[in-house]
C-alpha cells in the first residue's frame, strides 16, 4: 500500500454544494481543488449526516434533474468506492451530543458538524474540504483545505 492510499480528506457540506452549483461564488475553486485532491490521491471520505444536508440545500438551490444528477453521482461514487461514506451510529451520536454541550460558547456550529469532528477523530483524519471556519475554531488540529 502506498502513502498517498493513507491520505485522508474529510468532504463537508459547503465543498459538495460549491460543486454540484454552477452559480455557486465558490464553484470554480471547488472543482479545481477537488481536482487536486483526487489527483494527491487523497481518500475521500463523507458522512450520512453530511449527505442529508447536501440533498436538503441542493433541492432548494439547483433545477431538480440537476440536483438528482448530482446526488446519483454520489450514490454511484461511494458504491464505486472512490468516496468512503461513514454512517453516524449511535456512539458517534452520543460523542457528537457531548461536544454540543462542551462548545456552549460556540451554539451556531451545526449537529452534523460536530458528528463530523467526531469521526474524523475516530479515523484520524486531519484533512477537511470545507469554508467552515468551524473546523478550525474548536482546535481539535484540523486543517481545512484549501487554504
Amino acid at each position: 500500500m502506498s502513502m498517498a492510499s493513507n491520505k485522508r480528506i474529510f468532504v463537508d457540506t459547503w465543498a459538495w454544494l460549491a460543486l454540484s452549483n454552477r452559480k455557486d461564488a465558490h464553484h470554480e475553486f471547488a472543482k479545481k481543488e477537488y481536482e487536486e485532491i483526487k489527483e494527491e490521491g487523497y481518500r475521500i471520505v463523507t458522512s450520512d449526516y453530511v449527505l442529508d444536508e447536501v440533498i436538503t440545500a441542493l433541492f432548494r438551490n439547483v433545477a431538480f434533474a440537476n440536483a438528482v444528477q448530482f446526488v446519483e453521482s454520489l450514490f454511484a461514487a461511494i458504491k464505486g468506492n472512490q468516496i468512503k461514506l461513514e454512517r453516524i451510529t449511535e456512539a458517534r451520536f452520543k460523542a457528537a451530543w457531548s461536544l454540543r454541550k462542551k462548545y456552549q460558547d460556540k451554539p451556531d456550529i451545526s449537529f452534523t458538524d460536530l458528528t463530523s469532528f467526531v469521526l474524523m477523530q475516530e479515523l484520524v483524519i486531519n484533512s477537511v474540504f470545507t469554508g467552515d471556519a468551524h473546523f478550525e475554531e474548536i482546535n481539535l488540529g484540523f486543517e481545512i483545505l484549501p487554504k
